[in-house]
């Protein structure tokens, strides 16, 4: 009987293994709850092409950039008793007045619905620059707008990068060049606590960072740079850094709106 009933438990094993194998299974990517079937059921037809949840709040987040970072750039240009944050001011209005209107050229063109005032923290950022003065004023002004500025890297290069739609693929190359100037100005005051920032990021950080190891006192070799070799005629030039304060480059070429 021992022998029977061990023998009906590997017959049960194998025959469960085998079901296993047979059954077919499916594409994880058609499961429900899955990232792949998120981004399907959110995700609408153009004739830009697909536009998902993430174009669309992207869309939202310029308009929401422009509504609050503008008039503090339009304040710090009366207020700010320094030239370095007033010359980033300047660069803030000239900058969020053209993406702004690019933002709602493609919103218009794409049928999403756009806010009309900051949220309620972009608003309470507002009233502390208000608040404010003198070198409390610059040193507030300079780190509440390079930390949102920051943040909102990460979001233009993940549309940048996976984005579908011909419309949202521009206005994020146009967001990413003056988020980059803007960031660039504001570095450029002096005032910005760098420390503060890394430490907010590493508080949010889940990952263990990777790369060499601390350097133990001796100074590596340096490492052989990285240059074309060949005949090639190359006619490119190297990124510059932004100009004089007004002179972002607003005669960025239209985005195309014909599918």
């Amino acid at each position: 009987m021992r022998r029977i009933n061990g023998t009906a438990l590997i017959i049960a094993a194998l025959v469960a293994t085998v079901g296993a194998l047979a059954f077919p299974v499916w594409s994880y990517a058609d499961r429900s709850g899955t990232g792949q079937d998120n981004l399907n059921a959110s995700t609408v037809a153009t004739q830009w092409g697909p536009l998902s949840a993430t174009d669309r709040d992207f869309l939202v987040k310029v308009r929401l950039a422009g509504l609050w970072e503008l008039p503090a750039g339009q304040q710090a240009i009366e207020r700010a008793p320094t030239k370095a944050i007033k010359d980033t001011g300047d660069h803030l209005v000239v900058g969020h007045a053209d993406l702004d209107r690019r933002a709602r050229e493609v919103a218009g063109k794409l049928g999403v619905e756009l806010p009309n005032q900051p949220n309620e923290q972009q608003q309470a950022w507002l009233r502390e620059l208000s608040a404010a003065s003198g070198r409390e004023y610059e040193f507030k002004f300079a780190n509440i707008l390079r930390n949102a500025h920051g943040k909102v890297f990460s979001l233009i290069a993940q549309v940048r990068h996976t984005t579908r739609n011909t419309l949202i693929r521009q206005l994020a190359s146009d967001a990413n060049q003056t988020v980059l100037d803007h960031i660039t100005m504001l570095e450029g005051t002096g005032m910005v606590d760098f420390d503060a920032i890394a430490n907010e990021a590493a508080g949010g950080a889940k990952a263990s960072p990777t790369g060499p190891p601390p350097p133990g006192g001796n100074v590596p070799a340096a490492p052989q740079p990285v240059e074309p070799n060949g005949s090639q005629q190359l006619t490119s030039q190297p990124s510059v850094p932004p100009g004089p304060p007004g002179a972002i480059n607003t005669g960025r070429p239209e985005p195309s709106l014909s599918p």
